[in-house]
């Protein structure tokens, strides 16, 4: 079987083929033209095989290379998820076309996004090279124009509060220590759950916080001193299960297990780390009146979040990373 393209067509396809090519749009023409160059259909299929290390003589056949690129073509000219996209190409004759899948299966959301992440970035820079090349070959660029710009990516986070970065936190470290209690065992130190508390004062604080000037400000400096005492003290009991699985107080005789301790060691470690600068930089603003922290955390799952003015109208302040685009003509 080639792994590159479909089998060959049915006599059936081949009727419906007939019967839908007049609907296509006029850039699914283009686009067909230069979809069917082998060199450009032959970066994907290596890279799918690289998945597994016995990717290439065990497990169902993968979707052949040129229905999986077209159908992430077809994705990002839509916008679409990968469900959306399986929506819309299962029903749609114009799509199944266009695809190559015809009358075949489609390739479900999981797989799609399975076969994505196989296309590492220097599978997409060889992608895009041969595309410049073809553009260059059929004239429609000339290849002496670079065009550079920024955006922003918004990485998947509520909006970021001093109160609301707190009880994540607490609630996250208070969950991978029971994990941990329940593979060692109630042996050491004992999880003490303090989220009942640490809501509470997460909804008072927001209460509060409505309130405009210096008197709303002054309400609000006891309910987060008692907030950060609860987080202080959830870090330390932390710290003495991070020290309690480094030492063997908290084991497993089970491989698997140990193996599983250790990953949540790293997990509290890597959170301890981050719920600290939270603590600091709440200090900073709450008490200290300092809104320009150094290295100011807006989320404990994406640390690497940024806050980004871009003078937007309808969006002054955005959070996630600025990222370069780069759009070019140029000949290797």
């Amino acid at each position: 079987m080639d792994l590159r393209r479909p089998a060959q067509r049915t006599f059936g396809e081949g009727l419906i083929a007939e019967e839908t090519t007049g609907l296509w749009e006029p850039w699914m023409r283009q686009a067909d033209r230069i979809l069917e160059d082998e060199q450009l259909i032959q970066a994907v299929p290596e890279a799918l095989l690289q998945r597994r290390p016995k990717s290439r003589t065990r497990g169902r056949r993968g979707y052949p290379a040129e229905i999986v690129l077209r159908m992430l073509l077809w994705k990002h000219i839509r916008n679409w998820s990968f469900g959306e996209l399986e929506r819309a190409v299962r029903p749609n004759l114009v799509y199944r076309e266009f695809t190559r899948i015809g009358s075949g299966k489609v390739p479900d959301a999981k797989a799609l996004g399975r076969q994505a992440q196989a296309l590492d970035p220097k599978v997409v820079e060889q992608i895009h090279g041969r595309v410049v090349e073809l553009a260059v070959e059929n004239k429609v660029v000339q290849g002496r124009k670079m065009r550079v710009d920024t955006t922003v990516w918004e990485t998947n986070i509520h909006y970021p509060t001093d109160s609301s970065l707190l009880g994540d936190g607490d609630r996250v470290r208070t969950r991978l220590m029971k994990k941990v209690t329940a593979i060692a065992g109630a042996v050491g130190t004992k999880v003490r759950d303090s989220m009942r508390n640490v809501q509470r004062r997460v909804a008072q604080i927001a209460r509060v916080s409505r309130a405009k000037g210096e008197q709303g400000k002054k309400k609000l400096q006891p309910l987060y001193g008692k907030l950060l005492g609860i987080s202080t003290r959830v870090v330390a009991q932390a710290k003495r299960f991070s020290a309690e699985i480094a030492s063997g107080v908290k084991h497993s005789s089970d491989i698997l297990q140990q193996a599983k301790r250790h990953a949540l060691q790293s997990q509290i470690d890597d959170l301890v780390g981050t719920v600290e600068k939270v603590i600091h930089q709440t200090k900073e603003r709450v008490f200290g009146g300092n809104t320009h922290v150094e290295g100011k955390i807006l989320s404990v799952f994406e640390t690497t979040t940024e806050v980004i003015r871009k003078g937007k109208a309808s969006k002054p302040t955005e959070f996630g990373k600025r990222i370069k685009i780069q759009e070019a003509e140029i000949r290797s």
